[in-house]
């Protein structure tokens, strides 16, 4: 027999959770699906307990800048703590009960489970088949994407949750990516003392980030201890039990216990069944409208990493008002992308927004660029030990407006708050001029980024 629901929402991380609770608090009857854990990779392996992680990390370091500055301290890191708080926070160990709870308080009702499209506004679990009466949600979000290196996929390498589910610190860590969840853990696990190497295929680090801001990072790693090394062409990996050997084209093997991971993710539309409702199981997206529509498919939302706009918990969370406002007949206002911010939780950290000055030059718009440099502010001159950063500006000089900017520094990303409101609100650079910066914060270097653009070009 084939249950009825007004809406199913299949997958329940942060936007399909909110979609699917929300709708059931306005009263409508909604079954939310979900194979693993309610909330989502967020909350257990995610955003959440990597910034514990990083939190603690940077304690220690901040604790190595006290010389010169404040006396003398002796620190001994203890990963005990760190691993103790995460399995808190995650829920005594990774469950969900309480988020499931949580929802079905709401009047919804959950299933645990794969679920995969059976036709229009059909879905199967298991032997279960359900009907959705106004539609369905689509919230599976991505999965680590493991490269075809050879050897790797019969090892036991790390990804992201193994390293945050981690006990102990390995005494060393090779990292198999450049991104922002490598450079984050390779960063920490670094201060906990692993002795830690970064392998990034790309020409450098954090590759859709400012070139400068890449080139900044890599020093500060490399200041620090963390063997960089870019544009490499991994050849093998394998494992004897004990450690990993990394082989590559350049002839520099690397040896470590632990190995992560850490190169992207992807979306499985396959596992879906999308071909089911006529959609190309082999896209990297579902195509979506600016109500979140899926393109080519009635009654069919999507919300998330599964939609190309960003893979980002508050992308998902931006999405699924929209689409909680869409089905419940109210007004929408349409999606929005121009102004998605992103933070890399490195020390200093990396906060941007918009189009980087490539994009804007190849999309063929009049750049100007406005650049100023932390230290020689007068919060980062205070600061001092761990001031480095810059603030970088990229202006459409034909119509007056910032199109992107990257805050990399101490608190980079709260501020980029700012930068964030001026792109998507198409502030007026003229009106940035004229404001006032509050003395001495380091968003007053926005000031004197902007001043520069009138010399930039």
């Amino acid at each position: 027999m084939t249950e009825q629901a007004d809406v199913i929402v299949v997958g329940m991380g942060p936007g399909g959770e909110d979609v699917a609770e929300r709708l059931a608090e306005a009263g409508l009857d909604v079954v939310g699906m979900d194979a693993e854990l309610v909330g989502g990779e967020c909350p257990y392996w995610g955003c959440v307990p990597s910034k514990m992680i990083i939190r603690a990390s940077n304690l220690l370091a901040e604790a190595g800048r006290i010389p010169g500055m404040a006396g003398s301290v002796v620190v001994h890191p203890d990963w005990s703590p760190v691993a103790a708080r995460i399995r808190e926070e995650a829920t005594d160990s990774w469950d969900d009960l309480v988020a499931v709870q949580r929802f079905e308080g709401k009047g919804g009702r959950f299933v645990r489970g794969w679920a995969k499209l059976d036709g229009p506004r059909r879905v199967v679990v298991g032997d279960r088949s359900f009907e959705a009466r106004r539609g369905i949600v689509i919230g599976t979000g991505a999965r680590a994407w493991i490269p075809p290196v050879p050897g790797l996929a019969d090892t036991p390498y790390w990804t992201n949750r193994e390293a945050i589910e981690t006990e102990d610190v390995p005494g060393s860590l090779a990292v198999i990516g450049g991104g922002a969840i490598g450079v984050e853990l390779a960063q920490a696990f670094h201060r906990f003392g692993s002795s830690v190497t970064v392998l990034e295929a790309g020409p450098g680090l954090v590759g859709p980030e400012e070139p400068e801001a890449a080139v900044l990072l890599t020093d500060v790693l490399e200041s620090e201890g963390v063997d960089v090394r870019v544009g490499v062409s991994l050849q093998s990996v394998r494992h004897d039990g004990r450690l990993f050997t990394i082989a590559s084209a350049e002839g520099r093997d690397v040896v470590a216990e632990r190995l992560l991971v850490a190169t992207g993710r992807h979306v499985d539309l396959a596992a879906l069944a999308v071909a089911s409702v006529g959609l190309d199981e082999t896209a990297r997206a579902l195509d979506v409208d600016d109500h979140l529509h899926v393109t080519g498919a009635d009654g069919l939302w999507a919300v998330g990493d599964v939609t190309g706009k960003g893979a980002f918990t508050h992308v998902s969370m931006y999405q699924a008002d929209i689409v909680v406002r869409d089905i419940l007949g109210l007004d929408v206002t349409p999606g929005d992308y121009r102004a998605v911010p992103r933070v890399t939780f490195t020390d200093p950290e990396i906060g941007s927004v918009g189009l980087t000055e490539r994009e804007a030059r190849d999309r063929g718009l009049e750049v100007r660029i406005g650049m100023s440099q932390l230290p020689s502010s007068a919060r980062g001159w205070i600061h001092k030990a761990g001031n480095e950063g810059f603030i970088k500006l990229v202006e459409d000089s034909s119509g007056g407006i910032l199109v992107g900017a990257t805050s990399i520094g101490p608190m980079g990303g709260e501020v980029l708050g700012l930068l964030t409101l001026a792109v998507h609100a198409r502030v007026p650079v003229s009106e940035l001029r004229s404001m006032m910066y509050a003395y001495p914060t380091f968003h007053r270097a926005i000031e004197t980024a902007v001043r520069e653009l009138d010399a930039g070009s």
